[in-house]
């Protein structure tokens, strides 16, 4: 079959390789899309996402696709189902798992990660992560579960009231996704923290009242809620800023591991502050299965490139020369 294949540092190709046998509590699928994201283009770079990746390896975790052939134990998927991954496998036996607080898994694997992906004709899985999508559910929304399900987990951690000011820093995909989702929740004040004055409209329409760009306008404070998607050092200190007494802080953006930023001690003290760390996507998938069933037009509406194969390379190095939005990959026309 064909994959795209990330075969070392900023190294991938596309390759003939063999397609994968299919254990007896696991199903093969025939990729139809892929979603790009943000951990991806650390995965190129060869720092670690949820999980390292050690090439060779084929990325994707944020897909869709048609069932083709299933495991001898699998009793839930059959032939023919329309679906999508949950890309996190947890062990199930460690001390977190047992806890409830399966994204802490001291064993996770995952697909596109740890194990071949999405970007390739077919890929096996198991019948665990597997998720049907409703019928009126295109593949090309499907392939964006993943990135809907994080959004949903970050959202689950925090105590939402309607009369809370949010205020959400950062303006990409998943800014995108947080605003829309907060605001569908009853929250009738929210505020974007961005730096694409371009993007002031589309936030608006997402439903963001106020939309600033932090780096030519002063940003208020006092916020009941920051949620932080940036994962820089300078957005994470502004994020525990901008927060109000009593406020909650969600750190969702994905730093490099060696980045640190400073705190006022004092502050979140005085201000007796709640800040949270927001890590992939626990019990997540049947929500974000519903939210897009009912925000399909709006999701679709976000994505601003559909790559293929011998693309993909370039767009994780930077070397695209306009600005993106969210990137999938037609992975049915990548392998014809």
């Amino acid at each position: 079959m064909k994959a795209l294949v990330l075969e070392g540092l900023k190294e991938m190709n596309v390759r003939d390789i063999d397609a994968p046998k299919v254990p007896a509590n696991e199903v093969k699928i025939q990729m139809k899309y892929a979603g790009i994201c943000g951990t991806d283009t650390h995965l190129y770079q060869g720092l670690p996402g949820s999980a390292q990746a050690t090439p060779p390896i084929v990325l994707g975790h944020e897909n869709s696709g048609q069932v083709v052939e299933v495991g001898a134990d699998v009793t839930t998927i059959k032939v023919g189902d329309r679906v999508t991954i949950d890309p996190n496998i947890y062990c199930g036996h460690c001390r977190y798992c047992r806890e409830g607080r399966p994204q802490l898994c001291e064993n996770l694997s995952a697909v596109g990660v740890t194990r071949n992906g999405g970007l390739a004709e077919f890929v096996t899985a198991p019948e665990s992560v597997v998720y049907p999508i409703p019928d009126e559910l295109s593949f090309k929304a499907a392939a964006l579960t993943e990135p809907v399900s994080c959004a949903v987990h970050g959202v689950k951690l925090l105590d939402l009231d309607p009369a809370q000011h949010v205020l959400i820093i950062g303006d990409g995909f998943i800014a995108q996704l947080f605003t829309a989702m907060i605001k569908s929740l009853g929250v009738t004040h929210v505020d974007v923290s961005g730096h694409n004055d371009q993007k002031r409209d589309l936030m608006k329409r997402l439903g963001a009242e106020n939309v600033y760009n932090n780096g030519t306008e002063t940003v208020p404070s006092g916020y009941d809620v920051v949620v932080e998607v940036v994962g820089a050092p300078a957005t994470q200190a502004a994020a525990v800023d901008a927060a109000g007494k009593g406020g909650q802080v969600l750190m969702f953006g994905v730093a490099n591991p060696d980045q640190t930023f400073a705190l006022n001690s004092y502050d979140i003290f005085q201000k007796e502050l709640t800040i949270k760390g927001s890590f992939i996507n626990p019990y997540a998938f049947e929500d974000s299965l519903a939210f897009l069933a009912g925000h399909q037009e709006l999701v679709e509406s976000l994505i601003s490139d559909e790559l293929t194969f011998d693309q993909v390379a370039d767009f994780l190095g930077g070397k695209f020369d306009h600005k993106v939005n969210k990137a999938i990959v037609n992975v049915s026309e990548s392998v014809k």
